[in-house]
Formats: structure tokens, C-alpha cells, sequence
């Protein structure tokens, strides 16, 4: 079994960003804290619109919402294959933010010890084509061990009365601490 670190945390968390009150994502779906929606196993996630929660809070959920439904898909896509730290992180960072993990085929594919198919076919999840930095990292974490988080994550305000974020209003926050103290806890 898998065991989520302070290191895979801030490694998922270098990719997104947190808004501390709810907010209309790009598919005017409600989320907050660290993408979180209902569907992601946090229910009436609306409860926090205009209602901005302590980082240590939206971090507590996301760390919770990482463990309850999202490492067991990827213990159950690598059964019997075990991975290092780098290669669970990288694998629990994209079925966070794809969900796909059960149907990409590079999963099968490194399975089968074809790290290069596998590698190709990891960046051709990279729709919309935003997401390809993000791709590219989470591949170098998987492939090559390279960690790209410094501890930090981008945090935005809400835009009213659009609820939505503001990217002007982004900052960078230090989360390193507040997750090493929370990960023995949660």
C-alpha cells in the first residue's frame, strides 16, 4: 500500500490552486478549496460560497478527498506493481485531475515494461491543451523521479457577483508546513 506524503501532496498541489470560498469553475460547476466539488466526495461544497474557510481546512478536505477517492483507483490500476513515492505521486496527480487512470492505456502499457510507449501515450492526455505543462511534469515525476513543487501553491480570491476566480488576485501561499503537520493527523 501507497502512503500520501507532505511531498506528493505539495506536488499535486503545484499544479492547481486554491480558492478558500466556493466558486463557478470553467464548466460553471461549484468548487472550492482545491478544485473540490461535490462529485469529488466533499458534498454542498455551495455551503462556502461568500464564506472563505482557514487554509488549514481546505487543506484537511483536500488531503481527505486524495485518501477516500482518489488513491484507491490507483491502488487498484497497480496492483501487484509496486511504485516508488515519484511514481504514486505522479499517478495520483493525474487521476485528480483526469479521473482516467483505469482507462490509460500507459498504465497497461509500463505495466508491460514498454516505458516508451507508455511515456508517449501518457502526454496524449492533454486536452484541453492548457493542460500540457502539467502533463509534462506529472510524466518527468513518473518516468525520471523530477519533482517540480517548491512547497507553495497559488491561491485566488472570488470575483463577485460572477463567483468567480479572479486571476488578478493570485498569490502564492506556503502550504509545506501546514501539510507536514496535518498528514500524522488526518
Amino acid at each position: 500500500m501507497n502512503k500520501l506524503t507532505a511531498r506528493i501532496a505539495m506536488e499535486i498541489l503545484a499544479h492547481e490552486a486554491i480558492v478558500r470560498e466556493a466558486y463557478r469553475d470553467g464548466g460553471d460547476v461549484w468548487a472550492w478549496g482545491v478544485g473540490v466539488t461535490d462529485s469529488s466526495g466533499h458534498t454542498h461544497v455551495q455551503r462556502y460560497q461568500d464564506r472563505p474557510q482557514t487554509l488549514r481546512w481546505c487543506l484537511e478536505v483536500y488531503l481527505r478527498v486524495l485518501r477516500e477517492n482518489y488513491m484507491p483507483a490507483v491502488e487498484d490500476c497497480f496492483r501487484g506493481h509496486p511504485l516508488s513515492e515519484s511514481q504514486f505521486g505522479a499517478a495520483l496527480s493525474f487521476q485528480y485531475n483526469t479521473g482516467g487512470l483505469s482507462e490509460a492505456s500507459w498504465v497497461r502499457e509500463w505495466k508491460q515494461g514498454d516505458d516508451e510507449a507508455a511515456r508517449a501515450s501518457f502526454m496524449k492526455w492533454c486536452k484541453p491543451p492548457q493542460i500540457v505543462h502539467r502533463r509534462s511534469r506529472e510524466c518527468a515525476l513518473f518516468f525520471d523521479g523530477v519533482w517540480s513543487n517548491d512547497g507553495t501553491i497559488r491561491e485566488c480570491l472570488v470575483s463577485k457577483p460572477s463567483n468567480k476566480p479572479d486571476p488578478k488576485s493570485l498569490r502564492t501561499v506556503a502550504v509545506s508546513a501546514v501539510l507536514e503537520d496535518l498528514l500524522p493527523h488526518c
